[in-house]
């Protein structure tokens, strides 16, 4: 057995996975499947390869047939179990690792190791390692004609298609089993253009031209050399020119500078169809505005994108925090007082994050002194609990992303489910409304601390139906969530369970922000009334446009715009809740 990624090309057909065979291709025997992945492995150069977990070296059983573990590879995954750059390598490994399992089977065919101690043997010691709901095949994308290739593929053989970048998956929307999957990690260029011009378009902007797969670490340290900001992401292995604007993808600058929808100027794109389109607001405008929050990729799969940048700016970073709370009651007071600073800090430009008794927050437009006085009730507050309170000035955003961000970024490895929601800025700006928010924050700490991101657009002066997610992000200060998490060794029964209280929990969120919405990148998996909770009044035209560019359905993802619903075949790996 080869462990890693196998390419089919000069393989013999006895190495292709004869399990998968049938499914993959409905109707056809397996000689005509072989045949058709012989001649997509010939189109893409060589770049088609069998999938399988990343975890598999050390197992000794793969889908019910014995295999011989390999030590010194099962080692290295071993220490870089948790590492975001060695999981953005490998197709068969994921950020949040349950969407690499069937979680419906759940513990059969487990296929990970303990994050908490990744060398602990009962892992995978006589352990039945199966694929889960990783797709059977993928193609390492390089070129459009790839991605064309592919979905002539489909159309010819009835085998479903996903599109994967770095991993980074709440919802599941980059596996798909028994599905071709179309990677695009490895789409990685960088170019910067000081007059840049959209196609069709007359206005001149100073923009950065980016693969999907290009990393926000490798971005902000291109811009910074360049003198130049650029709003990604608040982790170093984003795929900043994918799914993470397309969802509604923010950062600590989103509130004066906006979301990264907001600053995308042109689009190059596959669509379902197989057609090579350029999206601007001068050309396929339809299109242009789907793929500015559309989110997922329901709409096809992106080459290129080019976004605005600013000069490079001068943060205030703020750094809050203290240890050791004995009870809720604290932990309660401090998001009270947080609350009622909120609506003040937002019209003073501050975005960040906070982390139950800890926040870092950063703002382009004070200086410190001016910093230093906002958040002085804050870092008494901490200081008297017997924390720490730094407000201190960096030179760029690169300078605060070094020193903040890798030990503050989500972590990975672990199977974690988010219920989010995006907090109306009329519930800071009354007594009553803030009353109400430190009474539900409270009444929700004794299941978990709640994680706030400032990352709404909220001095941003955006251009009203420009873009499609839900107008709600333009009328709030804070996107708040809730998480349930579980092992290696999780029953579905229990995952269950984990996914029905997050959203209970955020629920209490939803009941005093009627009229508001989610973050469709890290919304709740069984988001009730989704089409609501992500795009709201844009849904109808949106699904007009999925339409109009995917007439045939080609491509579908869970809770994506043009979602054919649970009952789908692709989605038999997802755990049926009442509320789905």
């Amino acid at each position: 057995m080869v462990y890693s990624s196998r390419s089919l090309l000069g393989c013999a057909l006895l190495l292709v996975n004869v399990n998968v065979l049938p499914s993959l291709g409905a109707g056809l025997s397996r000689l005509e499947v072989w045949s058709q992945l012989a001649v997509l492995n010939a189109t893409v150069g060589g770049r088609l390869h069998e999938a399988v977990p990343w975890e598999l070296p050390c197992f000794s059983e793969y889908n019910g047939t014995s295999v011989t573990p390999d030590e010194a590879a099962c080692a290295a995954i071993q220490a870089n179990y948790t590492s975001p750059f060695e999981r953005a390598k490998h197709f068969g490994a994921y950020m949040m690792p349950q969407w690499a399992t069937c979680q419906v089977n759940r513990p059969a065919g487990e296929c990970l190791l303990n994050v908490t101690n990744p060398e602990d043997p009962a892992a995978y010691t006589g352990v039945d390692c199966g694929i889960g709901d990783i797709p059977s095949y993928y193609i390492d994308v390089r070129y459009t004609t790839d991605v064309q290739a592919a979905i002539v593929f489909s159309k010819a053989t009835g085998v479903r298609l996903s599109v994967k970048n770095k991993g980074h998956d709440y919802k599941g929307r980059s596996s798909g089993k028994n599905t071709l999957s179309l990677w695009v990690a490895n789409l990685n260029s960088i170019s910067h253009s000081e007059s840049f011009t959209p196609l069709g378009c007359n206005t001149q902007y100073d923009a950065l031209t980016i693969g999907p797969g290009a990393n926000t670490e490798d971005i902000f340290e291109y811009v910074d050399r360049i003198n130049r900001t650029f709003i990604g992401g608040y982790h170093q292995t984003i795929g900043a020119g994918g799914g993470y604007f397309i969802g509604g993808g923010h950062s600590v600058l989103s509130p004066v500078y906006g979301l990264a929808a907001d600053r995308v100027l042109q689009v190059k794109i596959v669509t379902p169809e197989g057609l090579y389109l350029i999206a601007n607001e001068c050309q396929n405008s339809d299109l242009f505005f789907a793929l500015r929050g559309g989110g997922g990729s329901a709409f096809g799969v992106v080459i290129e994108s080019t976004h605005r940048l600013e000069p490079r700016v001068t943060l205030q970073v703020a750094s809050i925090t203290f240890e050791g709370y004995s009870n809720s009651s604290n932990l309660a007071e401090w998001y009270g007082l947080l609350v009622n600073e909120t609506y003040r800090w937002g019209t003073e430009g501050w975005g960040g994050h906070i982390t139950g008794p800890a926040l870092i927050y950063v703002n382009p437009l004070l200086s410190n002194a001016e910093a230093n006085a906002s958040m002085q009730a804050a870092a008494e507050f901490a200081i008297a609990q017997g924390g720490t309170a730094v407000v201190e000035e960096m030179p760029s955003y690169l300078a605060f992303f070094t020193k903040y961000v890798p030990t503050a970024e989500a972590g990975v490895g672990t199977e974690i489910t988010l219920g989010t929601r995006l907090i109306s800025a009329s519930l800071f700006a009354t007594e009553e409304g803030r009353a109400t928010l430190s009474e539900t924050i409270a009444n929700v700490l004794s299941f978990a601390s709640p994680y706030v991101v400032v990352g709404t657009p909220f001095l941003y002066n955006y251009t009203a139906g420009a873009t499609s997610f839900t107008p709600a992000w333009y009328d709030s200060l804070w996107h708040l969530s809730v998480h349930g998490d579980w092992v290696w060794n999780s029953a579905a029964e229990y995952i269950a369970d984990q996914y029905e209280v997050v959203t209970q929990h955020i629920q209490a969120f939803r009941d005093i922000t009627p009229d508001s919405g989610a973050y469709f990148n890290e919304g709740d998996v069984y988001e009730p009334n989704h089409t609501d909770a992500y795009w709201g009044s844009n849904y109808a035209k949106l699904l007009s446009v999925k339409q109009k560019y995917d007439p045939d359905g080609i491509l579908d993802c869970w809770q994506c715009v043009g979602w054919k619903g649970p009952s789908d075949p692709l989605y038999e790996c997802y755990i049926p809740l009442s509320q789905s």
